[in-house]
């Protein structure tokens, strides 16, 4: 899993003092939830249709400490709340397919399109909002659903590296979607094979 304990620790030194700074000027955890996920997508639309992704990268890649931020106000404000987990979960599932769409608009718009591609994209889309779906569907059964090849962080690294290496020349988004395709799928089978045995036991 690429959320592990240590990373978050060293984060936390960095994502701390902006919190604390952002409460001073009366900022909530709501706030930094929305304008990361309204930055994130307008950054996704306006940097990879257009080819810019090595920009895409970086912005995204920042913004997305946000999701770290918006925890670590509510945390210090004392502010935690079902609404802000379920805002934030929301927003967050928007964002995953604004970052695909953007890639698909991009690979819809080169010469020589390889509508495989395209499919692939499509496919880890829509297995990657499954895989979040069974996990709430699953919770509301009473069935703990944390199992699987790969999480939210594992699908965003893929997406971001990706993008990263492709804006450094290297163009390797193609694989990436063909990746992204199969453990999306894998996962969605791992979790719907794990409520299925808790459900029957």
């Amino acid at each position: 899993m690429l959320d592990n304990a240590s990373a978050r620790q060293v984060l936390s030194r960095i994502v701390t003092p902006v919190a604390q700074s952002l409460i001073r000027l009366k900022v909530t955890a709501d706030t930094v939830t929305c304008f990361g996920a309204i930055a994130t997508i307008a950054c996704a639309a306006a940097f990879i249709p257009s080819g810019h992704f090595l920009l895409a990268s970086i912005t995204v890649g920042l913004l997305s400490l946000s999701d770290l931020l918006d925890g670590t106000i509510a945390r210090l404000t004392g502010s935690d709340s079902r609404w802000g987990a379920f805002l934030d979960s929301t927003l967050d599932r928007v964002v995953d397919a604004a970052v695909l769409i953007s890639i698909a608009a991009y690979l819809l718009d080169v010469t020589a399109v390889d509508t495989n591609v395209v499919v692939a994209t499509a496919v880890a889309l829509i297995m990657g909002q499954m895989t979040s779906y069974i996990r709430a569907k699953a919770e509301a059964l009473g069935v703990q659903c944390k199992v699987g090849l790969a999480e939210r962080a594992e699908r965003t690294f893929v997406v971001w590296f990706a993008l990263l290496i492709s804006g450094l020349g290297w163009y390797c988004l193609p694989w990436a979607m063909y990746l992204l395709a199969i453990i999306t799928s894998v996962t969605v089978i791992q979790r719907v094979v794990h409520v299925r045995k808790q459900l029957n036991t």
